[in-house]
């Protein structure tokens, strides 16, 4: 990967660019208000990305709306995330910061906990059946769903 910092102070352009999709994606809440359809916008999102990453978001998004209905889809920084008002979970295309893998993300939110010490992370590289079924099980216990 390139290093695109000009400092150790600054920003990388793409985290400028998730910065500023982010304060995008809070204007247009406020202007939409609560009735407007914010799965489209993320279904939306999911379909600009690259193939492999598509595929995985598509994977996962279909995942939490089984598996954890509750879970509003949304989007936060430019990327599908799950939970409202605060994202719970959410998808980072491997794309969005020029990485080798995507990453599924939980935030405090998410109900994950394991003793003192657990992740809130977990790499792709793809969505077969025994990463599917780890999702299943880590979507399940951030919505506090059994």
């Amino acid at each position: 990967m390139t290093e695109t910092r000009e400092s150790t102070a600054s920003f990388t352009a793409e985290e400028r660019a998730a910065m500023q999709e982010r304060a995008a994606e809070v204007r247009a809440a406020r202007k939409r208000g609560k009735g407007a359809d914010a799965e489209a916008e993320v279904l939306a999102k999911i379909a600009e990305l690259p193939d492999d990453d598509r595929a995985m978001a598509e994977r996962v998004h279909a995942i939490v709306r089984e598996v954890a209905p509750g879970l509003a889809p949304r989007t936060w920084y430019g990327m599908p995330a799950y939970g409202a008002p605060k994202a719970v979970l959410f998808f980072q295309p491997g794309s969005k910061f020029g990485s080798r893998y995507a990453s599924l993300g939980f935030n405090e939110d998410a109900r994950l906990d394991d003793g003192a010490m657990w992740p809130t992370a977990y790499a792709l590289t793809r969505v077969g059946a025994a990463e599917e079924a780890a999702i299943r099980e880590l979507v399940r216990r951030a919505a506090g769903e059994g």
